[in-house]
């Protein structure tokens, strides 16, 4: 068995030699300066790029239903829920990244090359698991993925219409699904440094923008807080929250991108310490000047007095919904490149080309449910709660189910869980609580909501949560005028 030095030094991808040689290579010094900014702007691969690439993903538009799960849940509930899903949440990300390990590690040994090959979650639970929890990761990661580019585009289009209501948020969606689709033309997470860095910045002026707005705008005149009322809603607004923790689905491909892939244990965790600092006072004093108003606005925008503030925040959010619908649709493509045996093609254009066509179901799917806030928490419920929470605990305890392996493992357990037995129950917890309160009740009642909604609005809603339009009455009064 390797000692653990050695192992680390194995492990460092054979990427990353070709990118130091790359570097050595350049030869000039204009060339040179080029290509250190280039390589400033464009190759990530550092800890700092993955923990930004973690904070910025993590949270997005899920900033502006924060404060509508707050009304759904109350006060209380909805800080201590940040707390203990943003940790469990980190946990499992490091579940994740123990897994990636040691599937790459046995592969190294068997001289298998990664070169022009990005892992996968799925192909990391193929290797160490075996064909059945290939599809099973495959299918929720997808499905995860798909339907997290889809409220993307919804969020786009809702938050667009408060700066400018003369199109109706279909019409925008239409416009902002070709926006999107120019995220073909990025190739990988080693290309996303600058835009995480921007989109971390972005979600800090918002979260900051939302807690100072409501406060200097103080509580509006009646104000009530009677969550939680409803169990459909408090689970709901719980679901939600187990959403916003649930950035992993593209864990794998942020860790493959990395120099030092090994370092990435821990950076989860200090990218969630910041995203508290971001969520937990922009929800919280949200819904302390709003309280039970933000029942029938999922968009806390919706709700704030309109300004050269609020407008800045909404074209923000705008960009960086823009990059999370491309950090989303990244894995997306890689999968469909591989499926269609393009993986390996160097040519941009070509690449682009054949990942066109898993942008328009996305695009589609998001002008039949237009629901921003009920989406969030169905997705939650259904999807993320496997993807992100479950199946991770799950395989960790099944790759090291026998002495032999726990004996071989590339990582040993954390220094604050030293024992193996400690970390299956930790794990067991993990499954046991999200499938009942996430899956079980979650799944409940947000489909339950999400049904009213389709009730309500009913399919390809024109304008969700819009304000209706003047009475005819009024309308030709003040054309009179």
């Amino acid at each position: 068995m390797l000692p653990q030095k050695q192992a680390e030094e194995a492990i460092v991808s054979n990427f990353s030699e070709a990118e130091h040689e790359g570097k050595e290579e350049e030869k000039g010094e204009e060339q040179q300066s080029l290509f250190s900014m280039k390589s400033f702007l464009w190759h990530g691969g550092s800890v700092w790029d993955a923990w930004f690439s973690c904070a910025s993903n993590q949270v997005a538009q899920v900033l502006l239903t924060l404060p509508y799960s707050f009304s759904q849940m109350g006060m209380l509930s909805g800080i201590l829920l940040q707390i203990f899903y943003g940790f469990i949440g980190s946990w499992t990300a490091y579940l994740i990244s123990v897994l990636y390990i040691e599937y790459r590690s046995r592969k190294e040994k068997e001289n298998v090359n990664f070169k022009n090959h990005v892992i996968q979650w799925f192909e990391v639970l193929d290797g160490l698991l075996g064909p059945y929890w290939k599809a099973v990761g495959l299918a929720f990661n997808c499905t995860f993925l798909l339907f997290g580019s889809v409220i993307q585009l919804i969020a786009c289009a809702s938050n667009i219409y408060y700066i400018n209501d003369r199109l109706d948020k279909r019409t925008w969606t239409y416009i902002f699904g070709a926006c999107c689709a120019t995220t073909v033309f990025i190739p990988s997470f080693h290309n996303y440094r600058i835009w995480s860095f921007l989109g971390l910045g972005m979600t800090t002026y918002t979260a900051w923008y939302l807690t100072i707005a409501a406060l200097v705008n103080g509580q509006v005149e009646g104000v009530t807080h009677t969550g939680p009322k409803k169990l459909v809603l408090y689970f709901t607004g719980a679901t939600n929250i187990l959403y916003t923790f649930g950035g992993h689905a593209v864990t794998v491909e942020i860790m493959h991108a990395m120099w030092k892939p090994q370092k990435f244990k821990y950076i989860y965790l200090f990218a969630t310490l910041y995203v508290f600092t971001l969520t937990i006072p922009s929800a919280s004093s949200v819904y302390w000047a709003f309280g039970d108003q933000l029942l029938n606005h999922s968009n806390a925008f919706s709700l704030l007095p309109k300004n050269g503030f609020r407008d800045a925040a909404v074209i923000l959010m705008l960009i960086h919904q823009f990059i999370t619908f491309g950090f989303a649709c990244t894995p997306l493509y890689f999968v469909w490149e591989k499926v269609i045996g393009m993986h390996d093609t160097k040519s941009i254009c070509l690449r682009a080309l054949a990942r066109l066509p898993v942008v328009i179901p996305i695009w589609f799917l998001a002008i039949i449910f237009p629901f921003f806030g009920p989406i969030n928490s169905a997705v939650g419920a259904l999807l993320v709660s496997f993807t992100v929470y479950i199946v991770p605990a799950l395989a960790h305890m099944l790759t090291y189910r026998k002495a032999s392996a726990r004996q071989n493992a590339a990582e040993k357990p954390p220094f604050f869980l030293p024992s193996w037995t400690a970390m299956y129950a930790f794990n067991t917890f993990i499954v046991v609580w999200v499938l009942v309160v996430g899956f079980g009740f979650g799944g409940w009642a947000s489909v339950t909501n999400f049904v009213k909604q389709v009730d309500t609005f009913g399919l390809f809603a024109k304008c969700y949560q819009c304000k209706p339009p003047p009475a005819p009455g009024a309308a030709a009064a003040s054309a009179h005028h």
